[in-house]
């Protein structure tokens, strides 16, 4: 007698199935329609394929293009697969790796032959209509599993030695999942958990597009070999392919690097890699974002601290930072190098200190000075500081991802029954600071235990909560931030709730963090006395609202495109003249501009008004002052502003000067 399955379904109904069945079964049984749509399948919460058997009873979610984020993550994964196997058909010999999907798409790394020599861009449109033949084909997508020592065997017999390196380390007695395209026994195959769509007809051949090739180290390490990395965009049709191209045009306009240079913000170099040599203007900029926080931080009842950049080893060793970030911290010996040529620098014997990768431990050092009371929490720290990791160099991007940063950072030492008080605080304090800053439109996210993490799961359980109910106090669980939680994504010491800005494009940036931590106090042994007289161990809550200075400066300029806010705005006001006889009247007008406080230069060239504007335009100058004869007779000034349609305005020099230094006032100051 054939065993039956009951199968449950969102709607509450239960169907029974066939052992052997599979979700697409299920689908094809509900209706044609459904058939066609399903992609692949959620079985008791876990995504599958569509004709994975079902293994018992279970409760089933068919996954269709309208489950965006499900669908995404599939499609981009199998075009992924399909480059390799593009890949491999055209160039025999190519070794396969890995190729995750990304944000916006995949991408893929491949070890070419010798002979063949790295692949470059021109290799990409031959590759993208090799894909589309796979597609085409419609060949299905097989999913088996194999033991650990045939897959070794299988990809050493084909040449794939890094696959055979990588399958090694994955645990002996797993079933291990390989995926064949097409029926054929000699179909292409690669080492996968998957899942995967039924075939490769399912993409759209028309919604994906090979971007670029870079070079990429083998795991990430220097040490190994140099692969071939193929980036791609993929979407689920040719609309949503042709919107994002779009949005990247427009975000290649807003590349903060470009703009950097166009105005004189600050520069990048080989001789400090991951490090910003920030300009006169650039660091302008700095100092008035950081000045405005300073304020936000006073007025909210921070004290602001600075602690060293290097600290001994052992200090981070009692943290558990040592265990868990050592390969991203610069490490220095603790002695005084050699001055003989004919001698080692360093002895290898010293004892180890490092440049802080973030700035926690040193604060609970500060916390830990005398005896604290009950009465004396929350107690607020926080410091701008700066901060080192040993990012890999291909890593590096900009001023976006580097690797001497500084941290707007802050702790906040309280008492449990204070936590949930002062979270909603600083949820208020962020969102008062992104809307100064321009940003209306941001989501909040609960990032939850990681596997492998310090602290008890009692523990765990009252942090995640807590966190739940402070953002829930807040009034801001609710759909229009977007409010979610995230699995297995919080720090190994901490959950935290994430603050994901949107742009004036569309696109997402994690900035904003707060963490609840317990573990951190436990192990640096920091304590309160508490009202029964008694040592208690303070809650110690990480937030940062910018998060770095330098990625959040890389936001700004992307985001307004380098049309800064005037109270912002490096220069505020260019003076410029018409003819040279109102070169006099024009030092006059910066004077009294400068005079008010206001950042200006002026421009005396003998150059044509019009090649002016053309530079300062360029140059993100808000205000331009043209004047001339005329202007210099009637005390007046001719006022452009950049991106206006409107035509300029002539004022006094008293209304415009009021006018404009209204506009400059920072606003929290207003």
């Amino acid at each position: 007698m054939t065993k039956m399955f009951k199968i449950a379904l969102p709607d509450g109904s239960v169907r029974e199935m066939a052992e052997g069945s599979t979700p697409a079964d299920v689908a094809a049984a509900i209706g044609p329609g459904l058939a066609k749509a399903a992609l692949a399948a959620r079985v008791d919460g876990e995504l599958r394929d569509i004709n994975r058997p079902f293994e018992g009873d279970s409760a089933l979610a068919l996954v269709t293009a309208r489950d965006e984020k499900d669908a995404l993550e599939l499609v981009r994964h199998d075009f992924a697969h399909i480059l390799a196997e593009a890949v491999q058909n055209l160039f025999p010999g190519t070794q396969i790796t890995f190729g995750p999907s990304t944000d916006d798409g995949f991408y893929y790394d491949f070890a070419p032959t010798a002979e063949r020599g790295p692949f470059t861009d021109e290799d990409l449109p031959a590759i993208e209509e090799e894909m589309r033949r796979i597609i085409a084909a419609d060949e299905p997508l097989i999913r088996e599993e194999w033991s650990r020592a045939d897959v070794r065997a299988f990809f050493e017999k084909t040449g794939e030695t890094f696959k055979a390196e990588w399958v090694m380390e994955l645990p002996e007695g797993e079933a291990i999942t390989m995926y064949r395209s097409g029926k054929d026994e000699n179909g292409w195959m690669d080492l996968c958990r998957g899942p995967h769509l039924a075939s490769t007809g399912k993409l759209d051949p028309q919604a994906f597009k090979l971007t670029r090739v870079s070079g990429a180290y083998w795991r990430g390490d220097q040490a190994n070999p140099m692969l071939s990395r193929i980036y791609g965009t993929a979407w689920l049709n040719k609309k949503q392919l042709a919107e994002h191209l779009v949005r990247l045009e427009e975000a290649a306009k807003r590349d903060h690097r470009r703009i950097g240079q166009d105005m004189d913000l600050f520069h990048l170099q080989a001789e400090a890699h991951g490090s910003v040599f920030w300009h006169p203007k650039g660091f302008i900029l700095w100092r008035q974002l950081e000045a405005y926080m300073r304020r936000r931080l006073d007025a909210a009842g921070y004290e602001e601290v600075k602690t060293p950049q290097l600290m001994d080893a052992r200090q981070w060793e009692k943290s558990g930072h040592w265990g868990k970030y050592r390969e991203n911290m610069f490490v220095v010996p603790d002695e005084i190098p050699s001055g003989e040529d004919d001698a080692p620098v360093l002895s290898g014997s010293a004892d180890l200190m490092a440049l802080k990768p973030m700035n926690c431990p040193a604060h609970v050092l500060i916390f830990k000075q005398g005896i604290t009371s009950y009465r004396d929490l929350p107690i607020r720290m926080a410091e701008f500081g700066c901060c080192h990791r040993n990012e890999p160099h291909g890593a590096l991007h900009g001023i976006m991802r580097v690797r001497q940063f500084t941290q707007d950072d802050a702790h906040i030492f309280c008492r449990e029954d204070q936590l949930i008080e002062e979270v909603k605080a600083f949820c208020d304090l962020l969102d008062s600071v992104y809307k100064d800053l321009g940003f209306d439109d941001y989501a909040i996210k609960l990032a939850l235990r990681p596997d492998k993490r310090f602290g008890s799961d009692a523990m765990w359980d009252w942090s995640e909560q807590s966190l739940r109910d402070a953002v829930k106090a807040a009034g801001r669980d609710t759909g229009a931030y977007q409010w979610e939680e995230l699995p297995g994504e919080g720090a190994f010491y901490a959950p935290k709730l994430e603050f994901h800005l949107t742009d004036a494009i569309g696109r997402t940036w994690q900035v904003g963090t707060i963490q609840t931590d317990t573990v951190l106090p436990e192990r640096l042994d920091a304590s309160y006395v508490g009202e029964d007289g008694e040592r208690h161990r303070p809650v110690m809550l990480h937030r940062a609202i910018l998060g770095t200075f330098e990625r959040f400066i890389g936001i700004l300029i992307e985001h307004h495109a380098g049309r800064f806010p005037l109270w912002l705005s490096p220069v505020q006001v260019v003076v410029a003249t018409i003819v040279s006889d109102a070169d006099r009247y024009a030092e006059v007008v910066a004077a009294r501009f400068k005079a008010a406080g206001l950042r200006v230069e002026t421009d005396l060239r003998n150059e044509k008004i019009n090649y002016k504007v053309r530079e300062h335009s360029l140059a993100k100058a808000p205000l331009l002052l043209v004047v001339g004869k005329r202007e210099a007779e009637e005390g007046t000034v001719a006022i452009r502003r950049l991106g206006s349609d409107e035509h300029q305005k002539v004022m006094t020099i008293d209304e415009a000067l009021a006018m404009i230094s209204a506009e400059a006032i920072p606003p929290d100051l207003r």
